[in-house]
């Protein structure tokens, strides 16, 4: 028995037990619910994927650098006009730039688009793997779980996209994400309640 990304998402009869459910998770019912976008039947969420993820991935560094390097010419005009005391505020701005890219992430990836800015000039999204879309909590844990990843296994990590049909990188991987292609409108299956 085999079943599609729209498969059952209800607390009713599912088909457990056969190979076709390598790839959903357990419910409580001892039933599976599967992925609500599979790559073999939906192969048009995922065409290209990871080249528009770098490029959006770009874009937000771009959006992301620019408030920071106001900050730094602001503190260094500071620190002229009051003869060197307006320096110390260096200290605070490595901190700051930490704070302002977690927010950036938390607050775009789980606002009503479900993406950053770069990710909606490439048309993508943020989706968990049963087709909710994203909140605060998961969007900044998917911009810290990246850049640790990346920091401590180098950006070959990155690689794992090439060689699973989702092309989800390691991070979307352990928090259960699914980046797709918005531009795309199918019928998707409604998210199930995370309650």
């Amino acid at each position: 028995m085999s079943y599609s990304g729209s498969g059952n998402t209800g607390g009713g009869p599912s088909n457990a037990g056969g190979p076709s459910n390598a790839g959903g998770a357990w419910r409580n019912d001892g039933g599976v619910q599967p992925h609500a976008f599979d790559p073999d039947l939906q192969p048009e969420l995922f065409r290209g994927l990871l080249t528009r993820r770098v490029f959006a991935f770009l874009i937000d560094l771009v959006v992301l650098s620019v408030p920071v390097i106001l900050g730094y010419i602001f503190i260094a005009v500071f620190g002229l006009i009051t003869l060197g005391l307006g320096w110390a505020l260096f200290w605070l701005a490595w901190p700051a730039t930490i704070v302002w890219a977690i927010v950036y992430y938390g607050s775009s990836l789980g606002g009503p688009h479900s993406a950053t800015v770069g990710m909606r000039v490439m048309d993508l999204e943020l989706r968990t793997w049963y087709g909710a879309p994203g909140y605060f909590v998961l969007g900044a844990t998917h911009a810290v779980l990246f850049w640790v990843s990346i920091s401590f296994l180098t950006p070959l990590v990155l690689l794992i996209g090439l060689f699973n049909g989702r092309r989800r990188l390691l991070h979307d991987i352990v928090l259960g994400t699914v980046v797709i292609n918005s531009s795309i409108r199918t019928q998707v299956v409604p998210p199930a309640r995370a309650y």
